[in-house]
């Protein structure tokens, strides 16, 4: 597959288990008639997966997000267009990249599965399992070198950068 195809895209649901810790989305490297129940992002370099895949972003989401009774629900424009992506290096991007391949290639070992299936918490594979725990790491040293402490420090932080993202814009 040809991960730099500019027609890849990732698919997020819009509603996922609150139980995950991980959103079940796919990065898809070919044309397809996209259902309702999904988000949608065209032209999707593979390090964006990399960081929508990871452990901040779902605290991001698990605040920001909306719900559907006690499931998360994906919105474009209250959770993706308002978190705080990382300043990325090219050196960064490469890495990203990488542990979106991995992750992928851990993925399809389990051919049998749907997503929902491995992404849940009680059955998820162990491999898998460590492929977003090493993305994880590798996404929150590209906020900062000194590693998060818990969720709440990881939130505190995201809020910080909010309130500069949104003290730039209203500065305009």
């Amino acid at each position: 597959r040809d991960l730099n195809n500019p027609t890849n895209y990732i698919a997020i649901p819009k509603t996922s288990s609150e139980r995950r810790k991980y959103i079940p989305m796919q990065y898809l490297t070919k044309d397809f008639i996209p259902a309702d129940s999904i988000r949608l992002i065209p032209n999707a370099e593979p390090f964006l997966f990399s960081i929508l895949s990871s452990r901040i972003h779902m605290v991001w989401l698990k605040v920001v997000g909306g719900r559907l009774k006690t499931d998360y629900r994906y919105s474009k424009n209250i959770v993706y267009n308002t978190f705080p992506f990382p300043a990325l290096t090219e050196s960064q991007k490469d890495s990203l990249n990488q542990n979106t391949y991995n992750i992928l290639s851990k993925r399809e070992k389990y051919p049998e599965k749907t997503l929902a299936e491995i992404y849940d918490p009680d059955k998820m594979p162990d491999e898998l399992r460590e492929a977003h725990y090493q993305n994880d790491l590798a996404i929150e040293n590209c906020y900062r070198n000194e590693p998060f402490k818990n969720d709440k420090e990881r939130l505190e932080y995201l809020f910080k950068l909010y309130e500069k993202m949104i003290a730039k814009e209203e500065a305009i």
